[in-house]
């Protein structure tokens, strides 16, 4: 799968990116707003483990965002299930030397379009009409999403910490 952006893209993870996500992802600031499944430090190690489940996933739900053809982020999803089946939760990170470019606005948008269309429709609704992320307020998520403060609900580091619930509807689904 490929979806071009203005200055990026949005990728299938091949085996050749181990060595370009272990640089990106090795990144103390970038682990601080991911769940604790992301490691730190960040290996080629981990790297191919990941790019081993990634690329294993059917549907095709975590792709990489790539900067002239090197792996410099993720983004991906995770389908909700019963009563909350019209929900996935959605995840991503970007390299610390990309951000403020708007990528991530972007991809969120192309991979909005990729969600929706490879889901099975469900009590006629295609994909999913709600996308959340949660967990602490990292450079940007404030602009590409709504949210709300769960106050001292999540550890990181060590410290107890506010976990923030960031949501993005499907303008579509408003109308339905």
């Amino acid at each position: 799968m490929r979806i071009p952006l203005t200055c990026a893209e949005v990728r299938s993870w091949r085996d050749s990116d181990a060595e370009s996500l272990a640089l990106h992802a090795n990144n103390r600031k970038i682990w601080r707003n991911m769940s604790d499944a992301f490691p730190h430090p960040y290996t080629v190690a981990d790297a191919r483990a990941f790019l081993q489940s990634a690329m294993a996933r059917v549907p095709e739900s975590w792709l990489a965002i790539a900067v002239d053809d090197q792996a410099v982020g993720g983004i991906g999803f995770t389908p909700r299930n019963d009563v909350q089946r019209v929900s996935a939760e959605i995840g991503y990170w970007l390299g610390e030397a990309f951000w403020g470019r708007g990528i991530v606005s972007e991809a969120l948008q192309a991979f909005d379009e990729i969600c929706r269309s490879d889901a099975p429709p469900d009590e006629g609704i295609r994909g999913p009409v709600r996308m959340e992320h949660g967990f602490v307020p990292g450079p940007g998520k404030s602009r590409v999403h709504s949210g709300a403060r769960l106050r001292r609900s999540a550890i990181k580091d060590g410290q107890v910490i506010d976990h923030m619930l960031y949501a993005y509807v499907v303008p579509e689904a408003d109308s339905q």
